[in-house]
């Protein structure tokens, strides 16, 4: 699996170039850094002395950049696979989004370092905005990630499912690895009257078929050498995850892309964006 690393000299994107020994040696390691060059902000400058400007700003930034590049290639774990590095002008979100076309990347590595939760909807963070239109899986880290010993899958449905097991075939983790799958039931009120009992009822089968749902998840998993373990909840996707979470002092959380895309998405937010804001752990969201 080609592996994209995308850095910008903050503390987040070292966590990002640390997480690396957790994971499988890459096929191919592309590290990317983009440089945002400002232009110049005065109407009344003489478009010579703008072009000058710029230019001696991108110089000293590319020189800049290109220490970074050095400074992390340096600090990469051992046997990471082979590196390319690449400079790049542009919108940091928009490069890495190419890039990750271009080097046909199965997994984009970037830390987050955002706006917070609220503003951020609106406005879009290099993070978010990879998240959401990064054309493959995508681990955000939001903090150092000590060790990978227990995983979170929540999954939402048999899309969610099938998804997951082609990334996990793909043998990602370089050690192994505890999995917990998780599905969560929203609370709701049936569509036709009923009494508390049969209302219990349907709560229990309900239970039933999403138990057995991540049963057969499980055994997909189990024989590819994963600790597996399942369960199935009522109540919010997202409080029940991040409970989750807490609960097994989960070193990753691993979700589905499903949901609303592009434009709508980024505003609105989908299950594993709520999660990303509110979580403190790495999420990996796959497609």
């Amino acid at each position: 699996m080609n592996i994209l690393l995308a850095v910008d000299g903050s503390d987040q994107s070292y966590e990002a170039v640390r997480a690396l020994k957790h994971l499988s040696r890459a096929d191919e390691l592309h590290i990317l850094h983009v440089l945002d060059v400002p232009t110049p902000a005065y109407p009344m400058m003489v478009p010579e002395v703008a072009q000058e400007l710029y230019a001696t700003v991108e110089r000293n930034m590319r020189e800049d950049g290109n220490r970074l590049l050095d400074r992390i290639l340096s600090l990469l774990p051992m046997d990471t696979g082979p590196v390319t590095k690449h400079l790049e002008i542009g919108s940091p979100a928009d490069r890495i989004v190419e890039y990750a076309a271009k080097t046909q990347a199965g997994l984009v590595l970037v830390g987050a370092r955002g706006l917070g939760p609220i503003k951020e909807r609106f406005v879009g963070s290099v993070s978010h905005r990879v998240l959401t239109f990064s054309p493959c899986s995508t681990l955000i880290l939001p903090s150092f990630m000590k060790s990978l010993k227990q995983v979170l899958l929540p999954l939402q449905g048999s899309q969610d499912a099938e998804r997951a097991v082609l990334f996990l075939r793909q043998k990602p983790f370089r050690e192994p690895v505890a999995i917990t799958i998780l599905t969560v039931l929203p609370q709701t009120t049936p569509p036709w009257p009923v009494d508390a009992v049969a209302a219990k009822e349907l709560e229990i089968q309900s239970l039933k078929s999403a138990e057995t749902f991540t049963h057969s998840v499980a055994s997909q998993l189990t024989p590819m050498g994963y600790n597996v373990q399942s369960k199935a909840v009522l109540g919010a996707p997202v409080e029940a995850i991040l409970r989750e979470a807490a609960s097994l002092k989960a070193d990753l959380v691993m979700m589905g892309s499903r949901g609303r895309h592009g434009l709508t998405r980024m505003v609105l937010g989908s299950v594993s964006h709520a999660v990303l804001h509110h979580a403190p752990w790495p999420l990996l969201v796959f497609h």
